[in-house]
């Protein structure tokens, strides 16, 4: 009889033992879904973190690069000709800018790497923590 069939869609809800253990398994579901919903977005914010984290290192590399570069052809010779200083004086100077610049790039990236990722997950996965352990106590005066 058509009558007797439940909707297509829609489960007859079990009783007893095992309407218990489908509905925890259900309920395991939801709560891991939820889970890896949020380990999802916030998994996008690190990734964008650590690519910035990447481009800084690689910015401070090259600007070590350049500056040994540039110390090496360009400013030491045209500087010390110019001012009739010591080109010694001149090779610390501009070390020093060039160092100073891959110091600064290196320190941005050092500051991004002990930000903290997952804030989200890890509060919700102690708030379950938290839960938890108020639902044992509770069970235990009960």
């Amino acid at each position: 009889m058509a009558g007797d069939n439940p909707p297509s869609g829609s489960r007859a809800r079990q009783t007893g033992l095992i309407g218990s253990l489908v509905g925890l398994a259900s309920a395991l579901a939801d709560f891991f879904e939820s889970r890896a919903a949020l380990l999802a977005t916030e998994s996008k914010a690190a990734a964008i973190q650590f690519v910035l984290i990447a481009i800084c290192l690689v910015a401070a590399v090259l600007f070590f690069a350049f500056g040994y570069v540039f110390l090496l052809v360009s400013a030491v010779v045209a500087i010390a000709h110019l001012t009739n200083v010591s080109w010694l004086w001149i090779t610390l100077d501009a070390a020093a800018l060039h160092i100073l610049l891959a110091l600064i790039f290196f320190l941005v990236a050092l500051s991004r790497i002990k930000k903290p990722v997952f804030r989200e997950t890890a509060a919700e996965l102690k708030k379950d923590r938290e839960w938890l352990r108020n639902l044992e106590k509770n069970q235990r005066r009960n």
